[in-house]
């Protein structure tokens, strides 16, 4: 057999050719033996007349129809189809040549003839399938698997582990009670309950997830009832990938995020979309970081007119450039992308810039984020946060830019490290300069929009998580009881752009995150996922161990969004907006520029002093952490 199948495909099809040629005599003599019940017709010539003039028109209409062009490792119901229709041409060829050829035919053979020619002819290629399939397994030792989800998707999968080399399905799990038992593509559907029988007995250490058209939540509550189970889980891509041909029905990934989440992103408003964007000219600083990219992807699928875009890191505005440049001919789209290095602590260059490309709307990422970076250095962490969100707001109000919108973050509420202070410094100064541009007429409209975490981002828990796990361990949390709000990175940058849209002037808008995750659970249920164990206490033999290092300088057990209650539903149901005080821009400036002199005289201790004195609810949780300013201190 596996002589058979290793030979090459011309002598496949000679091999086929002489089958069919074997198959059609063979129906031929059976009906005719069926219908008359004597050997006498072996001794009849007319008969032997009539199936030498049958064979050759046989053998045409095959060749015709494609059936010796598919390849039987792969014959589905298309080639069933081109079987039937050769039988039926064969056969109504079979009564033209009998009345041609005057050869007296009893009316019944043709219809006994095609029944056995049906079943050599079809039965034999379809036999021959699962033949090679069974040789493969055993041939070259598949991995066994389980498929979650006996839908029209787990059977695409199914059928193409069984012609791949890697895995072999031994079972289809389906919580629909109408299928369980019953054999879908030669495999038995089994019910949940089953599952750890299945996986014992069947040795299976690797569980397919085949759900790609269920909601996150459904997909949750599926994973929250098996991710205890022994066995890894992998899943198929989504059907938006499936369909637009970004990825393949075999192409597994380890589940994601979002589906532990069971967070379902909301339908995007397209109005509010486009509202600020197309055939607008919009600049993005902080272009190449994780939110401002993911902006630039979103504002250029809402075709702008120009898109500008700001960057410090020369790799990272590579990057983005490159990328937006190949979706632009990917879409189709004639786009003008400058791609610009520069400093949102440089006015000059930022209202050149502005004034130059005539930028309509901002959308303002770049800042320094990361809590213990910004607690080593604090003159840059206020440099670039605050005085680079006044810099660029002022170049846009002297630019007439139309719409300025600020990417805050969830640590600016009751901040108690100097990154979520210097962001809602950030945000006082926008707010004292919408109130500012409203008495003066201005026609900048400023709003900025908080939000927590985002998964994937540059720093984020999860990637890290993925990293150590992969490396045996040990998972690092800074403490058991911490939690954060997770929000995918496409869905937050969507919902930037439509809160941007809804911007009166000084908004405060807060993005709804959905319910907290524990970041404990969130390391326990990635191990369990891997197919590994926790090892703790009570399960001493486990794979990975979790380590709790103690909370970093300025970092939070909790984070939160609002600073009071004082708050409002808007039109997207998953867009807020906060109203909360503020400063007089006479009554800000002056800490400004107290701030200024501060960072110029390298004062740390003014600097503190500064951000306690400004109404951020600055509460620090420890002393002055800057490397600089510690060392120096050290020395004296």
């Amino acid at each position: 057999m596996n002589f058979l199948f290793q030979t090459s495909r011309p002598i496949k099809r000679i091999i086929s050719l002489f089958s069919d040629l074997i198959f059609v005599s063979v129906a031929f003599w059976a009906s005719m033996l069926v219908r008359l019940d004597t050997i006498a017709i072996f001794y009849h010539p007319p008969s032997w007349i009539l199936l030498a003039c049958l064979l050759p028109i046989a053998l045409i209409a095959n060749v015709k129809l494609g059936l010796y062009r598919a390849v039987l490792r792969y014959i589905n119901s298309k080639a069933a189809v081109s079987i039937v229709m050769s039988v039926c041409f064969t056969t109504i060829a079979l009564v033209f040549l009998s009345f041609f050829l005057n050869i007296d035919l009893p009316r019944t053979v043709p219809v006994i003839f095609s029944a056995f020619l049906l079943v050599l002819v079809g039965g034999s290629r379809f036999l021959m399938r699962t033949l090679i399939a069974t040789s493969s397994i055993k041939n070259k030792y598949k991995e066994k698997v389980i498929i979650y989800g006996a839908g029209s998707a787990g059977r695409q999968l199914a059928q193409s582990l069984l012609h791949g080399d890697e895995y072999y399905p031994v079972a289809f799990i389906d919580d629909d009670i109408k299928i369980q038992k019953r054999i879908v593509q030669g495999i038995t559907v089994f019910s949940r309950d089953e599952l750890p029988f299945l996986i014992e007995k069947s040795s299976v250490s690797r569980l397919l997830l085949a759900m790609p058209r269920e909601s996150k939540k459904c997909i949750a509550r599926v994973l929250e009832k098996i991710e205890a189970l022994s066995v890894e889980i992998l899943s198929i891509p989504g059907s938006a990938d499936l369909v637009s041909g970004k990825a393949k029905i075999d192409e597994l990934r380890e589940v994601s995020i979002e589906d532990l989440l069971g967070r379902d992103s909301v339908a995007p408003n397209k109005d509010l979309l486009q509202a600020n964007i197309t055939n607008k000219v919009v600049m993005i600083t902080g272009a190449g970081g994780s939110i401002g990219s993911e902006l630039c992807r979103q504002i250029l699928n809402q075709r702008p007119k120009k898109i500008v875009l700001l960057e410090l890191s020369e790799f990272a505005l590579y990057s983005i450039n490159g990328e937006l440049q190949n979706l632009a001919i990917k879409l189709d789209y004639d786009l003008q992308i400058v791609p610009l290095l520069g400093s949102v602590q440089h006015k000059n260059r930022l209202l050149t810039v502005m004034r130059t490309f005539s930028v309509q709307t901002i959308y303002h990422a770049a800042a320094y984020k990361h809590v213990p970076v910004v607690e080593h250095n604090v003159i840059e962490g206020v440099r670039n946060n605050i005085f680079g969100t006044l810099f660029v707001a002022e170049a846009a109000i002297e630019a007439q830019v139309e719409t300025f919108v600020l990417i805050s973050t969830d640590k600016a509420v009751r901040p108690t490290n100097v990154m979520g202070t210097t962001k809602r410094m950030a945000e006082l100064v926008l707010q004292s300069l919408a109130d500012k541009t409203k008495q003066i007429n201005g026609k900048t409209r400023f709003c900025m929009v908080r939000f927590g975490n985002v998964l994937g981002s540059s720093g984020s828990v999860v990637p890290l998580f993925r990293k150590q796990i992969k490396n045996g361990g040990p998972i690092t949390v800074t403490h058991p009881e911490i939690i954060r709000y997770f929000m995918t990175i496409p869905e937050a940058s969507q919902l930037v752009i439509q809160a941007g849209a809804m911007g009166r002037g000084g908004d405060v808008f807060v993005l709804d995150m959905g319910d907290p995750v524990k970041i404990s659970d969130l390391a326990e249920k990635m191990i369990r996922l891997s197919g590994m164990t926790v090892n703790d206490k009570q399960n001493p033999e486990g794979d990975i161990t979790i380590e709790y290092t103690g909370l970093r300088p300025g970092e939070k057990l909790f984070e939160e969004l609002l600073i009071g209650d004082d708050i409002t539903q808007t039109e997207h149901r998953r867009i807020l907006s906060a109203h909360e005080a503020w400063l007089p821009w006479n009554e800000l400036e002056k800490i400004l520029v107290k701030l200024d002199e501060a960072c110029h005289q390298f004062d740390h201790e003014g600097i503190r002093r500064l951000l306690l004195q400004a109404p951020t609810g600055f509460v620090p949780k420890d002393g002055i952490c800057d490397l600089v300013w510690n060392a120096k201190e050290k020395t004296t």
